[in-house]
C-alpha cells in the first residue's frame, strides 16, 4: 500500500475525530472557555482549506448564538472570524450564516466603536455579499447606511473593504436606491483622490460612481462635491482599462442626462486629451463612448450639413474653437496631430505584427514597412 495513502487515511480519522469534538464543544454554552477555544481553533482550521468548511457546517448556529452574546468582546470576536473563515468560497455557508440571524449582530459590529470588530465585520459583509442569493437580505439588514459611514471615517483597511461590499450590493436595484440614499459620493470621490488610478479599489469606486450617476441625485452629488468631476476625468485618464471605461460611461451618463448641463463642467475639466486618447487606445466599449462624448461635447451635435463628414478632426475642430486662450487651443491642435500619428503608428504595427504572423518567411516585408 502506497504509504502517502495510508498517511492520508490516518489524518483523515483523526480529522473526523477532532471535527467531531470540537462540534460537541462549540454547542457546550455552560463552558464559555472551551467555547471561544472551538471557536479559534474551527477558524484556524478553515482559514485554508475547502474541505473542513463543509465539515464545520454544522458550527454556524452555535457560532451565530456566539456573536449574539452581549457584552463578551472576546466570544463576539472569536465566532465572527470562524465564520468569516467559513463563509469564504462556500456559497451553501453563506447562505446559512445569513437565515441563521448574523446579520443583525453583524451590523452592531459595524457600528462598533472598536475598531477592530468594525474591520472583521465589513470583512464578514464583504464575503456574504458576494453571494447573489442574499444580496437583497444584506441591503434590507441595515448594513448601507452604516457601510457609507465606514467609507467617511472607518480605517483606511475597513475603507476599502466597505468599498467592494457596497459594489458587491450595488447590483441589486433595491440596493442602489438605499446606497444613494445614504450619498456615499463625496466619500468616494475622496478615496479616488488619494488611492492609485490603477487599482482595483479605484476601478470599483469609478464602476459605482458610474451606477449612481444614473440617478438625478448621483449627478447633482458628484457635481456638487468639489473636485468630484476631475477625479473621474483623472481616472479616464491614467486609470486601468476598466476603470477608464467606467469613467468615460460615468461622464457620457451625465452628458446624455442632460447636456446644457453638464457639457460647460465636464469640459472644464480638461477632459479633451484623455478622449481623444481613449478613442485609440481604449477597449471597444471605452472608444465607442469616448467618441459619443466627444461628439455631445461639440457646440452643435445635431446640425451638420451631409458633405461633412463625422470624424474626430471635424469634431474636434468645432471644440477646439470654443475652447479658451491661444495656448489651450495650441494644445488641443498640437494633441490632435500627435493623435492621428499614434493612429497611424499603431495601425502600422498592427500589419507589421499581422505580417509577422502570417507569413514567417516573408521578414523582409515588414523590416520594409517599418523603414517607411
Amino acid at each position: 500500500m502506497d504509504p502517502h495513502h495510508h498517511h492520508n487515511q490516518i489524518t483523515t480519522t483523526v480529522t473526523s475525530a477532532a471535527v467531531h469534538s470540537l462540534l460537541l464543544l462549540i454547542q457546550d454554552d455552560n463552558n464559555p472557555c472551551s467555547r471561544i477555544k472551538a471557536a479559534k481553533e474551527i477558524r484556524r482550521l478553515t482559514k485554508t482549506s475547502q474541505r473542513c468548511r463543509k465539515q464545520f457546517s454544522s458550527a454556524i448556529k452555535p457560532l451565530v448564538s456566539m456573536l449574539r452574546l452581549e457584552g463578551d468582546e472576546e466570544a463576539n470576536e472569536a465566532a465572527l472570524l470562524a465564520l468569516l473563515n467559513l463563509a469564504v468560497k462556500d456559497e451553501t455557508n453563506k447562505i446559512c450564516i445569513v437565515d441563521s440571524g448574523a446579520l443583525e449582530p453583524i451590523v452592531g459590529f459595524l457600528q462598533s466603536n472598536n475598531m477592530e470588530m468594525q474591520e472583521h465585520a465589513v470583512a464578514a459583509i464583504v464575503t456574504l455579499s458576494a453571494s447573489p442569493v442574499k444580496k437583497l437580505a444584506i441591503g434590507a439588514s441595515g448594513t448601507i447606511p452604516s457601510l457609507v459611514e465606514i467609507l467617511n471615517h472607518g480605517s483606511p483597511q475597513a475603507k476599502m473593504d466597505a468599498v467592494v461590499a457596497i459594489s458587491n450590493l450595488s447590483t441589486e436595484p433595491d440596493n442602489l436606491m438605499l446606497i444613494i440614499q445614504s450619498d456615499p459620493i463625496p466619500y468616494l470621490v475622496d478615496i479616488l483622490k488619494t488611492c492609485k488610478k490603477t487599482s482595483k479599489i479605484s476601478d470599483r469606486c469609478i464602476s459605482l460612481l458610474e451606477s449612481l450617476v444614473s440617478f438625478e441625485e448621483g449627478r447633482l452629488s458628484l457635481t456638487s462635491e468639489e473636485g468630484g468631476v476631475l477625479a473621474v476625468v483623472e481616472v479616464l485618464e491614467s486609470g486601468s482599462l476598466q476603470g477608464r471605461e467606467h469613467a468615460v460611461a460615468t461622464l457620457l451618463t451625465m452628458c446624455q442626462s442632460d447636456r446644457c448641463r453638464y457639457r460647460e463642467p465636464i469640459l472644464k475639466e480638461g477632459v479633451i486629451p484623455g478622449l481623444l486618447e481613449l478613442t485609440v487606445q481604449g477597449t471597444t466599449k471605452s472608444r465607442t463612448k469616448a467618441h459619443t462624448l466627444l461628439r455631445l461635447l461639440r457646440e452643435s451635435p445635431y446640425q451638420r450639413t451631409e458633405l461633412e463628414a463625422d470624424t474626430l478632426e471635424t469634431i474636434l475642430g468645432n471644440i477646439i474653437t470654443q475652447i479658451d486662450g491661444e495656448e489651450q487651443c495650441g494644445n488641443a491642435k498640437k494633441m490632435l496631430a500627435e493623435m492621428v500619428q499614434v493612429s497611424m503608428e499603431q495601425s502600422l504595427l498592427h500589419l507589421q505584427q499581422r505580417a509577422l504572423v502570417c507569413t514567417p518567411s516573408d521578414l523582409p516585408i515588414a523590416a520594409e514597412l517599418s523603414l517607411k
